[in-house]
């Protein structure tokens, strides 16, 4: 069988003219078109890009079998998904990063909780200056109900002062219970963040432990 296909081959390169190639050991190709031809070249034959090729030793054995080539869509198909997988590696690397730096920053579950408690402490501190102007505010609130009794039949005869005063505590109270409501906020993003930083770091804790003890 062998005999008979280097025999075939030989023909075919004899017509073709390619006979001292074959001498030289070069490598041979040769596939079936798409109309059923044989074809037969020194190199990859462009023809059959799009179904298997042979490449042929010079004693007519099979040295490969080349793999048809991708068409446009299929190639757009394969890049995507390259990216694809290339990008899901980038953030298990980087997740990897931060999970180490994590580690790093918190050991222990001590010096997460102490991290917790500075950054409350700084919003707190803030509320606090809150809830000491709202006090001021209201202070100036009772001071202007004082003055405004002798107009409650007719605000409007208030002198212009007067009117502008209350005005404005109005709305500095009102932009002080905002303040404090985004803080407060605050407050509940805060500890939903170490919440999730916690149960995320509970489990670095015992992989790393586990490593360990597994030396």
């Amino acid at each position: 069988m062998r005999t008979c296909a280097a025999s075939t081959l030989a023909l075919l390169l004899a017509a073709f003219g390619w006979t001292s190639v074959w001498a030289q050991g070069a490598s041979i190709f040769t596939c079936t078109d798409a109309q059923g031809r044989r074809l037969t070249s020194d190199r990859s034959i462009p023809q059959c890009l799009d179904r298997e090729q042979h490449e042929l030793n010079p004693s007519g054995t099979v040295r490969r079998v080349i793999p048809p080539s991708l068409t446009a869509e299929e190639r757009t198909r394969a890049e995507a998904r390259q990216r694809a997988e290339a990008e899901a590696r980038q953030r298990e690397a980087e997740e990897r990063r931060r999970n180490q730096a994590m580690l790093i920053r918190f050991p222990n579950e001590e010096t997460h909780q102490r991290a917790r408690e500075d950054a409350l402490r700084q919003v707190n501190a803030v509320i606090a200056a809150v809830t000491t102007r709202e006090t001021d505010l209201e202070k100036q609130r009772q001071e202007i109900l004082a003055e405004m009794e002798f107009y409650q039949r007719d605000p409007s005869r208030a002198p212009a002062w007067l009117q502008h005063r209350q005005t404005t505590n109005q709305q500095q109270i009102a932009s002080q219970r905002t303040f404090r409501e985004d803080q407060e906020r605050e407050i509940s993003r805060i500890n939903q963040r170490f919440d999730e930083e916690l149960a995320l770091l509970q489990r670095l804790w015992r992989e790393r432990d586990t490593a360990a003890a597994s030396r």
